[in-house]
């Protein structure tokens, strides 16, 4: 596996840790339907939360800067079709979480909410 593959599951395993430290219940991980993929599936206040995770090493880029509208879509289509599948009736919520790593210790923030789906479509 690719150094930033790796980083990345190791980023996405802080996250999962700090979500049930924090009171979420994780529904899923890795959902692939087709080309899209959420990170991770929580619930928590009678929500479903869709959060994406994305990790880098200090000096890099800003981790935000990868959530771009092209991502987001990808992310609302994703969500709509697990909610579908699986007839949840929660409010949806998106979250971001960035772990930015530093050696052997890491930074990490939470967007909860971060974002609404785009007004166009179903969702």
């Amino acid at each position: 596996m690719a150094q930033h593959n790796d980083l990345g599951k190791w980023g996405e395993e802080i996250a999962r840790e700090y979500l049930i430290v924090n009171g979420y219940t994780l529904v899923a991980t890795d959902d692939r339907n087709g080309h899209f993929e959420i990170d991770i599936i929580a619930l928590k206040n009678d929500r479903i939360i869709f959060v994406e995770v994305k990790t880098r090493s200090e000096g890099s880029s800003d981790p935000l800067d990868a959530i771009t509208p092209k991502k987001i879509h990808r992310l609302c289509i994703a969500a709509n079709t697990y909610v579908k599948q699986y007839n949840y009736k929660h409010d949806v919520q998106f979250d971001i979480i960035t772990v930015v790593r530093n050696g052997n210790s890491h930074k990490l923030e939470h967007y909860p909410d971060a974002f609404r789906p785009p007004l166009r479509g179903s969702f």
